[in-house]
């Protein structure tokens, strides 16, 4: 049976495409919905270009008929912008013209005027919900297309034991066969059946269909070494120029910007393998937006990019500290360059992901730190930036989210597991050993 879908603003910004996705049903979009979205369009963020796409999108259903009065949509249904929905309809503790309200009571209309179609309030909006649930409405979340369980998503890794026979055989001539149901990139750690201490990491190899040992990572990447086994294979996913697209979860602590950030600079500027070490993060600010902070576009992305700053320094002072020679301190001109001169100089560079979109950005080391933050569309956005020679490395924690309209089922980094898990060019890891401190691994799990 038909039923109508009362959209709250905030779906739309998450999804334009929407309005398209409710097939033979009526769906209804308050006045005051297009008023909200005309504060956004200006914005040139993903908030402000999905506004723009909303608006496109019913002007050209304009063409159809009268939107007022509804215009034909999907196979069967309607879309129709509705005027009627007045505040004065709800309890007295919900009146005073908060356009929330207003849009709560045009759904609340339908559903006390016209029993016999169900009515739905559709809004990622938790609060609006359970106003709506209180008003004895069914009101739902919107459904991002592609969210997942985040307690079913595989691990990256998994670990098994061998025979000390085939464990030797592994060390000897670099590979095994064997029949596990492997996917692509699939890292394994491979225990001795007979001496349980001994470990060999491996990747399954697509191409040769095999289990590949890996390179040895033990010295790590630009002076920073893995100090467990899930920091040993993430080098691998990091140093291999044939997984061009890395996602690296896990909770704070873990490793994973630091790792991120020591390869890039090892596959640059040790091994030439890219031009350019591309690092971002989107600006989810806790406070003021970046526009009220004083100063140029750098100095009012500087909060926002301190974490990688520390990251980078850190780097730069283990590997100044390890080119010493022992007990001899290194002349100035012979000193490995800090990164502000890699900076200064383009090869590292970094910036807000609101510049990415529109560019090609080809043969770059490109790192897009709290990827939690995304929505699946912007992931697919700044992938498909990526030029010929070009390598992307998400990294984030799905527990740790600022988007207001994303939890860790449907936010980019869960979705690129589940959707390109198994691709030849793709690999994921998802790390659960804090290694910062032990103060910070205590945080972590506890609090």
């Amino acid at each position: 049976m038909k039923k109508n879908f009362v959209f709250d603003t905030n779906v739309l910004l998450t999804d334009p495409m929407a309005i398209f996705k409710f097939q033979d049903n009526n769906i209804i979009i308050p006045i005051v919905v297009l008023e909200e979205l005309d504060q956004f369009k200006r914005q040139i963020d993903e908030l402000g270009r999905s506004a723009r796409q909303v608006n496109r999108y019913l002007d050209e259903l304009r063409k159809k008929g009268s939107l007022a009065k509804g215009v034909e949509i999907g196979e069967g249904g309607s879309l129709r912008i509705d005027v009627s929905g007045e505040e004065s309809i709800l309890p007295t503790s919900l009146l005073g013209k908060k356009k929330d309200n207003i849009i709560l009571a045009t759904a609340y209309q339908l559903h006390r005027d016209h029993p016999q179609i169900s009515t739905i309030f559709v809004t990622k909006d938790i609060n609006l919900r359970l106003k709506a649930d209180a008003l004895g409405m069914k009101a739902v979340d919107y459904e991002i297309e592609g969210k997942v369980d985040i307690n079913e998503l595989d691990p990256g890794f998994s670990k098994m034991e061998i025979p000390s026979s085939e464990f030797e055989k592994l060390l000897s001539q670099k590979w095994l066969n064997l029949e596990d149901g492997f996917f692509p990139n699939q890292l394994v750690i491979l225990v001795n059946k007979s001496a349980p201490e001994k470990l060999a990491y491996a990747r399954y190899d697509e191409k040769q269909k095999k289990i590949s040992l890996l390179p040895d990572y033990s010295q790590g990447a630009f002076g920073i070494k893995p100090r467990n086994p899930e920091q040993y294979l993430t080098m691998e996913l990091l140093m291999n120029p044939e997984i061009q697209l890395v996602a690296l979860l896990g909770k704070a602590g873990t490793g994973k910007t630091l790792l991120a950030l020591a390869g890039g600079l090892e596959q640059i500027l040790e091994k030439n393998n890219y031009q350019r070490l591309l690092v971002s993060r989107p600006i989810f600010p806790m406070g003021k937006e970046i526009g009220f902070l004083p100063g140029d576009i750098q100095e009012k992305m500087f909060p926002w990019m301190q974490p990688i700053f520390d990251n980078l320094d850190f780097i730069f002072q283990r590997k100044q500290f390890r080119e010493e020679p022992e007990g001899k301190r290194m002349r100035r001109e012979d000193k490995v360059p800090g990164y502000q001169d890699l900076l200064h100089f383009g090869i590292i560079q970094v910036e807000a992901l609101t510049y990415i979109r529109g560019r090609s950005i080809p043969n770059q080391f490109i790192i897009i730190d709290e990827g939690q933050n995304l929505t699946p569309h912007e992931a697919k956005t700044i992938i498909t930036r990526a030029g010929e020679g070009a390598k992307i490395v998400f990294t984030g924690d799905p527990y740790q989210i600022d988007h207001p309209y994303l939890d860790s089922s449907s936010n980019s980094l869960s979705y690129l597991v589940q959707k390109l898990k198994g691709e030849p060019i793709f690999g994921h890891l998802f790390l659960q050993k804090g290694e910062r401190s032990p103060l910070a691994e205590l945080a972590a799990e506890r609090l």
